[in-house]
Parts: C-alpha cells; structure tokens; sequence
C-alpha cells in the first residue's frame, strides 16, 4: 500500500494507458496479429530506451552535464545571445547523441538550476530544452524512437540517415533559433541585459566523470562506426558506467534508475492506437497522405504526421502512419519522420519528451502558461516542418 501511495500521477497515466491496451487485446477489439507485430517493433525500442536512460541517469550523477551546463554559461561570458547560441548548441547536440528523453529527462532540470545560480530567467532555458528535445531528434537512429521505428522501412545506416536528413535537422533547428528569440530570449523577454558567469563546475568524483564521459563518447561512436543494434551499444556503455559505480559509489544503483514508466507507457500507447489503427485510423491515413511520392505527398505526409502527433502522441502515430505510406515512396517516408519528430511541441502529450518536461518543471516550480505553450508550438510546428520538408526535397 505504501508503495501505491509513492506512485505519481504520470504513473496511474502509464498503467492505465497499458490496461486499456490489454482490455482491447482481451475483448478481441485489437487482432491478436496486429498486437505481435507492434509488439516485435517495439521490443529493441524498449531495450534501447531502459539502458540509454540509465546512461544518461547516471552520467547525470556523475555531473557531466552540470560541467557542461556550467561551461557554456562561462562560455557566454554573460551574453546574452551568446548564451543563447551555446545553449542551443548544447541542447541539440545531447539530443542528437543521447535521444530526445534525455534531453527532456536531464538536461531540463540542469538547465534550470543553471537559471537559478547565475540569475537569468528559467523560462527561456526551459522552452530551449523542451523544443530542441523535438526538433533536434531528426539527424541519428538514436536521436528519436521514432527513427528506430523506421529504420527498417528507411534501410539507412546511421551514416546514411545522417547523410539523408542534415539538411532537414539544420532547417529545423534553424526555425526552432528563430522562434525562441522571438517568443523568449529577446530582451523584451528575458527581462535583463546580461547575466553574471558561474564559477567553474567541479566534480565530486572526477573517476565517475571521465568513466561516464567516454562511455556516452564511446556509445556515439560505436553508433557511427559499428555496425551493431543500438540496443547493445547503449547496454554496453550503461554497462560500463554502471560497473565505475559500483566500485566508487554503489549506493546509486537503484531500481529507480530504470525509466520504469516509459516502459509501461510506451506499449499501452502502442496497443491503443493500434486498436484504432486497425478499426478506421489507416484507411483515415492513407487518404490524408495519399499515394504521390512527390513534393506535395512529402509535404501532405509531414502534415499529417505532424498533426497526429498532437492529437495523439508521435511514436504509434508513425507507426500506424507508416504502413499508409506506399513502399517505394521512401521520400514521402522521410517527411512522415519528420513531421512525427519536428511536429509534436503543440500539445503536453504529443511526445514522450514534453510529457517528462512537463513533470520535471512542475518538480523545480517553473511554470510556463499552457496557452503560451499551445500558440508558440503552433507556429513552431508549422514553420519547422514546412521548412524541414522543403529542405528534404531540395536535396534528395
């Protein structure tokens, strides 16, 4: 009973999301076929998310991210836009490296400690975090789940994806500097013309800190260069992180680590939206995209993926959406990732990433205005797809 009472809200969200997915399952709403297959997908989905979290939880303890944070704050040398271009840096890169939910997850509440030490306002550090966690997700596999979802439709190597799509990730980000200056850096926003540069971070245990540094350097590189499951590459760095600890500091290793949640939340999502996948959603789908692996498919197939997202959460949305999108129209395919990815910074529960955003502003007290939330990300939304779309297209 008393571990019931220590459950959070998003946790009875997450169990209730995977009972109503099983209810389908058992009442036969959802074919035991379509149920296997989703299941199968997402499988190394999950195994990569359980050990890339634990990576990134204790690179996180070991005050990576704190030296980090703590040098681009220096690094501005209390510009603000300098600051703001470091950030953005910053922001991108762990997503690009470590996936979205990091982002979301870690970075976010040492971004806003970052905030509260030297002085500058928490909101602009927050939408940076929360923003970038979506639109920086385009260029690796591990960048989002959704690339992992498609990587065996895209059949692109890690370099090859990267290769395909940077065009697409610089547009987007591009389009996501543009509207935090405008919504949230400028001056008339942040409130103050400079800040005051922190001191220099130093680690408490600078053993664990190189340790977990070059295991998330070492995970990025096996990404790149090996040709291995990224599920075993980040097994293998979290592995090693986890093995620095328990000779420096055991008491760290807990159940805790593991993002339990997620992985309750993911397959129920999975399972319901599949439900309505297999009772009207891919027919509604396939006529939304339609079958042209043209310029306006790629733009109505970033359209679609976009919008669903905010509907209904980006990860099943792809995949129901995926299976509308013809074979041979692997542009068309892009553009769905990409409006999947760029796409969801409208509503709180279009992305995994938002939602454990939200979570983790609401812990530190920062509170950003849901109307605020919905009008930026929309013009967020359309801008950064529109353009992240174009940019494919002028390169394929």
């Amino acid at each position: 009973m008393r571990a019931i009472h220590r459950l959070h809200a998003l946790d009875w969200v997450a169990g209730g999301v995977l009972a109503c997915g099983l209810l389908c399952l058992a009442t036969g709403l959802l074919p035991t076929e379509p149920a296997g297959d989703a299941m199968v997908r997402i499988a190394p989905l999950l195994a990569f998310l359980g050990t890339v979290i634990v990576l990134a939880e204790l690179t996180s303890r070991a005050q990576v991210f704190d030296v980090v944070a703590s040098a681009v704050a220096r690094a501005g040398r209390g510009s603000y836009p300098a600051l703001f271009v470091l950030c953005v840096v910053f922001a991108s890169l762990t997503t690009i490296t470590l996936n979205l939910d990091t982002t979301a997850v870690l970075l976010t509440p040492v971004m806003l400690a970052l905030a509260s030490r030297v002085g500058i306002a928490a909101v602009p550090l927050a939408m940076t975090t929360v923003w970038l966690a979506n639109t920086a997700s385009l260029l690796l596999p591990v960048s989002n789940l959704t690339n992992l979802l498609a990587a065996d439709r895209v059949a692109l190597s890690p370099a090859g994806l990267a290769a395909r799509m940077w065009a697409p990730q610089l547009v987007s980000v591009a389009v996501t500097m543009g509207c935090l200056w405008l919504f949230f850096w400028r001056r008339g926003r942040r409130g103050s013309d400079g800040y005051v540069p922190p001191a220099a971070h130093r680690p408490a245990d600078r053993v664990l800190f190189r340790v977990c540094g070059l295991a998330c350097a070492g995970f990025l590189l096996a990404i790149l260069l090996a040709d291995i499951p990224l599920w075993m590459a980040s097994a293998a760095a979290a592995l090693v992180a986890a093995a620095a600890f328990v000779v420096r500091q055991r008491s760290a290793l807990r159940p805790s680590l593991i993002p339990w949640r997620l992985l309750v939340l993911v397959p129920g999502l999975f399972l319901v939206v599949e439900t309505v996948n297999v009772n009207g959603l891919h027919d509604a789908l396939s006529a939304a995209m339609g079958t042209d692996g043209g310029l306006l498919g790629m733009f109505r197939a970033g359209a679609v993926g976009g919008g669903m997202s905010n509907v209904l959460n980006n990860l099943p949305v792809y995949l129901a959406a995926e299976s509308a999108v013809p074979v041979d129209n692997h542009d068309q395919l892009l553009a769905l990732l990409i409006g999947t990815n760029v796409g969801p910074v409208v509503t709180p529960w279009a992305s995994l990433a938002t939602l454990l955003w939200f979570e983790r502003c609401h812990a530190q007290g920062v509170k950003v205005s849901l109307k605020v939330f919905l009008g930026t990300g929309a013009v967020l939304a359309t801008g950064a797809v529109l353009a992240s779309v174009a940019a494919l297209a002028a390169t394929r």
